[in-house]
């Protein structure tokens, strides 16, 4: 089964890092909630956490919920642990709850492909957007702008100029 534009979210819930329990779908829902399946390592993930906390600290006041999710097989890669991902939080103040998806049935149920991989939720908390955040992880003044775009039209009650963009990123490590 995939996520497809459209769809409602797959219910979860999944604890962040200092133990909280976050899950979906809520009520009441937030205007739009962005998730992005996430990783420490991941080169492509590191280039753009930049935008995504400018994303995320930009459209906080508009109550835009956002989760960051890691499914990546711990035990293979001990950069993406429980552990490793509360020190990320910690030295970086990161503003983003950090989920960590340790049975991969989100990642999965999201049909995520790599890290970082977007799905924007509207109010309704259905599938709006998923894709890149923008068309180069090397360049920086692209902004998140597919994210912005997309995030910008949920809010205003419209679809999203553009849905579905191709997720860059390293492959989510699943377990064997």
């Amino acid at each position: 089964m995939s996520f497809e534009l459209g769809d409602l979210v797959p219910a979860f819930a999944l604890p962040d890092t200092e133990g909280r329990t976050h899950s979906l779908p809520v009520d009441p829902a937030p205007p739009a909630t962005v998730l992005v399946v996430s990783c420490n390592h991941c080169p492509y993930v590191i280039a753009w956490n930049p935008r995504l906390r400018v994303v995320a600290e930009d459209y906080a006041p508009r109550d835009v919920r956002f989760l960051a999710i890691n499914a990546n097989d711990a035990s293979r890669y001990p950069a993406d642990s429980p552990d490793a991902m509360a020190r990320f939080v910690r030295d970086q103040c990161w503003p983003i709850p950090y989920l960590y998806d340790e049975t991969q049935e989100v990642a999965h149920a999201l049909d995520a492909q790599v890290t970082p991989h977007v799905f924007v939720l509207d109010g309704d908390q259905r599938l709006r957007y998923r894709g890149a955040p923008d068309a180069d992880h090397r360049d920086p003044s692209q902004d998140a702008r597919y994210l912005r775009d997309a995030l910008d039209a949920v809010l205003a009650g419209h679809e999203p100029g553009t849905a579905d963009t191709r997720p860059r990123g390293c492959s989510v490590k699943w377990k064997a």
